[in-house]
């Protein structure tokens, strides 16, 4: 079935950042991968071929056109080549719409241009050592002190976390308070004094992506710096996750597409007991079962998409996204490895890699358990 998703500027996109991606990412992303980070290099390249920020204002350096496509083209060509490293989604789908539309104008002029030339990275830490999905749990506060605030405590499976300049903390501003209600979204800038960071934390797949421990030991911070409402922030998170939800959904639809794509190709050349693999019955139906799935999947993505840019996504149909694309992509993962054999398990072949790297798919961004929480509470359950 043919995806009428796309319009021919997508197209137009699509084929500019595969040609930028295979020239600037595709003979570096190994070392990469070694390295444990990308070359911080690679943020600028990209915001000079316009590859960030593709929904900011011109006046602030970005492309101007508030379509989510656009960003769902970037996230389908990076899984294309295997780049997980790079963390532009996070920068682009989940990072973007905080400083859109709940900064000041004064913010956004300090923060918008850098964020779309890349010499500004950004973060967004919500998860701590003792609070992952459950945001009510977390311990991380920013006291105010005059017309500042002091953010103490630490955050840890932070994306872009070594890399990050700009990092959006969620912190409980009513320290004497628990509970959702006292929760606010506040900007620690590199450099700033008690800011410290930890190690890049050594992760079962995205080798490449830099995920690290946050320390904030008296942070002092300008009241300049507060995003959104004081004690507001919970609500600001429940109205901004959907998209990175749906974000997460891109990644998985399109990493199923390519698992299939590259163990098709594999199958029809591998050949076990004079046949190829691919001819005997257990492989066509393996196959075409997840093939099957995998055209569903893609066929509510699209349409969340367009919900999603018409101001329609629910949280509960994003996290219908993200439940089921994930499941999905992680047994297409282990069904398409075993399909491979003995083969499937050497690192050198891009299955293994697919693998490994769509593990998290199903635990970030709110586990899939919680997803299973929001849908079944609008059941009325």
């Amino acid at each position: 079935m043919q995806s009428t998703l796309y319009e021919p500027e997508h197209t137009a996109f699509r084929d500019m950042t595969r040609a930028f991606l295979a020239r600037h990412v595709a003979p570096f992303h190994e070392q990469w991968e070694s390295d444990g980070m990308v070359d911080r290099g690679i943020w600028t390249e990209a915001g000079k071929h316009g590859l960030l920020g593709t929904d900011v204002d011109e006046i602030y350096g970005g492309g101007g056109v508030r379509d989510f496509r656009y960003n769902a083209v970037t996230g389908e060509e990076l899984v294309r080549i295997g780049a997980s490293g790079l963390g532009f989604g996070l920068h682009n789908d989940v990072v973007a719409p905080y400083l859109l539309d709940l900064t000041t104008e004064e913010q956004k002029q300090r923060w918008l241009p850098g964020f779309c030339s890349g010499e500004l990275i950004t973060a967004i830490a919500m998860s701590e050592p003792a609070a992952g999905s459950d945001l009510q749990g977390i311990r991380t506060t920013a006291r105010q002190d005059g017309s500042d605030y002091i953010v103490s405590g630490s955050k840890t499976f932070i994306t872009n976390g070594i890399l990050s300049d700009l990092v959006i903390v969620v912190a409980r501003t009513n320290v004497d308070k628990p509970g959702a209600q006292t929760l606010s979204l506040v900007a620690v800038e590199r450099g700033m004094p008690g800011f410290e960071r930890g190690r890049n934390l050594d992760k079962v797949g995205l080798k490449a992506q830099d995920t690290a421990e946050l320390f904030f030991d008296d942070v002092r911070i300008p009241g300049e710096n507060l995003i959104g409402e004081k004690n507001g922030g919970f609500g600001h998170l429940m109205e901004k996750l959907p998209q990175e939800r749906l974000s997460i959904a891109v990644v998985a639809v399109a990493g199923c597409e390519r698992m299939l794509e590259i163990t098709l190709d594999y199958v029809k050349g591998r050949t076990a007991f004079g046949r190829p693999v691919g001819s005997f019955q257990n492989s066509r139906f393996v196959l075409a079962d997840l093939a099957t799935k995998t055209q569903i999947a893609r066929v509510f993505l699209d349409r969340c998409i367009v919900s999603l840019n018409a101001g329609e996504l629910t949280a509960i149909d994003a996290a219908m996204a993200k439940l089921w694309t994930t499941d999905l992509q992680n047994t297409v993962a282990d069904a398409c490895l075993q399909l491979h054999g003995g083969y499937g398990y050497m690192s050198e072949y891009p299955i293994s890699k697919a693998w490994r790297d769509s593990r998290v798919q199903s635990i970030y961004g709110g586990t899939n358990e919680i997803m299973k929480e929001i849908i079944g509470r609008s059941m009325g359950l």
